[in-house]
């Protein structure tokens, strides 16, 4: 698969991550036509330059009050405008599909969850796991309970259920696009035991026949070094106007990048990892050898 320079259509309706990144961005605009500063902003609304900074980016949730002072300061007078974005602030403000299983979504992690649902294409490179939207129930267990070790059996269950959850965008009338990249020790490690193992790389085999999916493995004896970085994902909404989003996943923590200066190193080493990668076609040939071999 070629590199991929734009999102393409999608009929998904916007979740509460795109929302809030859309409104964010509107009042983004508004301040910034108006020539009004952060911190003039944040007095505005009784916060500081920073929250609004959280707002703009889609980072915090929104308070009616807030926006709708943001709105009287920015000068947005006409009734229908201002209740166009007051409309699309409450839809932002409803709770999202993970609510249920919030006690084991840390907060780092929950804009991650909201991106994934509002995603055109998810591009991932893995060197260490099978990537967790191609875990299947027996693998994500294994890495929860010993990778993670969570060793609370109902912890290691809702873990579980909230990864087999997202599995959903994969699937339906308008499914995200995945591209992922793995690395070939990623799947000679035997996670779980022989057993869970043959049933995992079957059900990469599975996944990369759909349409929709893509599986590229880097094989061991490629040569390839990806200069220490650890898995990389890129989210590219649905929604055109807003940024692709590079997430990085750390220990118990993550990190955001959604500038172009800050984006584009990180898509020039997956399209790199694509490249050193052996084509789709080659995966099920390869599955099969490791299948093999355990």
């Amino acid at each position: 698969m070629p590199p991929v320079q734009g999102a393409g259509e999608d009929v998904r309706i916007p979740g509460p991550t795109a929302l809030r990144m859309l409104v964010g961005a509107q009042l983004r605009e508004l301040r910034e036509t108006r020539q009004i500063t952060r911190e003039d902003a944040g007095f505005a609304i009784r916060a500081s330059a920073s929250k609004i900074s959280r707002l703009e980016t889609g980072q915090a949730t929104f308070k009616p009050r807030d926006v709708a002072d943001l709105l009287t300061l920015y000068g947005v007078i006409d009734d229908k405008e201002r209740s166009a974005i007051m409309i699309l602030t409450g839809r932002a403000n409803e709770p999202s599909w993970w609510h249920p299983l919030r006690e084991v979504v840390p907060d780092w992690f929950e804009a991650c969850l909201g991106l994934e649902q509002d995603a055109a294409l998810i591009r991932t490179y893995e060197i260490q796991f099978v990537p967790g939207l191609l875990q299947t129930p027996g693998y994500a267990r294994a890495v929860v309970s010993h990778a993670h070790r969570v060793y609370d059996e109902d912890q290691v269950g809702k873990r579980v259920e909230l990864r087999m959850r997202r599995q959903r965008i994969l699937v339906g009338a308008s499914p995200v696009k995945l591209w992922a990249v793995v690395d070939e020790a990623a799947l000679r490690r035997t996670i779980g035991g022989p057993a869970v193992m043959r049933e995992q790389l079957r059900h990469l085999d599975e996944m990369n026949r759909l349409p929709n999916v893509t599986v590229q493995v880097v094989p061991l004896d490629s040569g390839y070094v990806s200069r220490g970085i650890g898995p990389v994902t890129l989210l590219r909404l649905a929604q055109g106007a807003l940024p692709d989003v590079i997430y990085l996943e750390r220990l118990g923590d993550a990190q955001y990048l959604t500038k172009d200066h800050e984006v584009q190193p990180y898509l020039h080493l997956l399209n790199e990892a694509g490249t050193e990668a052996e084509p789709a076609t080659a995966t099920s040939e390869i599955l099969r050898r490791c299948i093999d071999d355990l």
